[in-house]
């Protein structure tokens, strides 16, 4: 998925206010007997004015003397309700439980013909398997690369250099890059969770570790001018629709920030990885 034009470049002040409402009118809705599928938060004039009285703020930038919406509080509350659009409609339906991922990974793996990693997941006894997510983009890679190198599973950390010589260096090591660690044209992390039964704080700091990455990317961006694709990869309706769905609303948040180009959610490897892979060998 990638991020609505509409709603990208927007200010610091535009995310500052998103994040305002987020945090005191929280991101989604509790299901309960009337609303059994719940929703996402979708803040009211009232709202916003209690939000800013309560804590001493302005909200005039927002709301005007005449109780309408200003330019900037009109963007706001569309971009709230294309995000909670975009989620119910579209990623709710992307995402697949432990089960579909399996059978599309095997059904994948089973008319491969190439050499490629296919890493086992973390779990243990009956619950051992490849690491299914992982395994599927690897696979359609390696089907779709052709001839370019590509690091499955970089074991350093990502650099840039220019002239021979080191000028940035990532904190963090990456799942993937292409077609080196060392200068990528691309780099991604996959996120697949078909075994938690809780949404943990392993599942929240990946968030922000790809909010990390993204920041100095954006240095990288800004200050060197080169540009290099970051993409999010992740899965499990479960662990993300059923327990996470704040999350999914920052990993929106993040895509439109300029922090991660795309993310991809679940079932939509099948279609964008080999348009990407072409993408990245141009």
């Amino acid at each position: 998925m990638i991020p609505n034009a509409k709603f990208k470049n927007q200010s610091p002040e535009f995310w500052a206010n998103i994040k305002l409402l987020n945090q005191r009118l929280g991101y989604t809705k509790k299901p309960n007997k009337t609303n059994p599928a719940g929703g996402f938060v979708i803040p009211t004039k009232d709202n916003i004015k209690k939000v800013f009285i309560d804590e001493g703020l302005d909200y005039s930038k927002l709301i005007n003397s005449e109780n309408e919406y200003t330019e900037l509080g009109n963007i706001i509350i569309e971009y709230i309700i294309y995000r909670s659009e975009v989620l119910s409609e579209n990623v709710q339906n992307l995402l697949m439980d432990k089960h579909e991922a399996k059978e599309l990974f095997y059904s994948i793996k089973e008319s491969f013909t190439h050499s490629t990693p296919l890493p086992y997941n973390k779990q243990k006894d009956e619950k051992r398997d490849f690491a299914y997510l992982t395994g599927i983009v690897n696979m359609l890679i390696t089907k779709y690369k052709g001839d370019f190198d590509c690091d499955f599973d970089p074991k350093e950390l990502t650099a840039i250099t220019q002239n021979g010589f080191p000028v940035r260096t990532l904190s963090r090591r990456l799942d993937g890059a292409f077609p080196s660690v060392i200068n990528p044209k691309a780099v991604w992390e996959i996120k697949e969770y078909y075994y938690t039964t809780t949404f943990g704080s392993r599942v929240a700091d990946g968030v922000y570790e790809t909010q990390l990455d993204g920041w100095e990317l954006l240095e990288v961006k800004n200050n060197l001018g080169i540009e290099i694709k970051h993409y999010l990869i992740v899965d499990d309706k479960f662990t993300w629709w059923v327990k996470g769905r704040s999350y999914l609303c920052r990993l929106i948040d993040s895509m439109h920030m300029g922090l991660v180009d795309e993310v991809i959610f679940g079932k939509e490897v099948i279609s964008r990885i080999p348009e990407l892979v072409m993408e990245w060998k141009v």
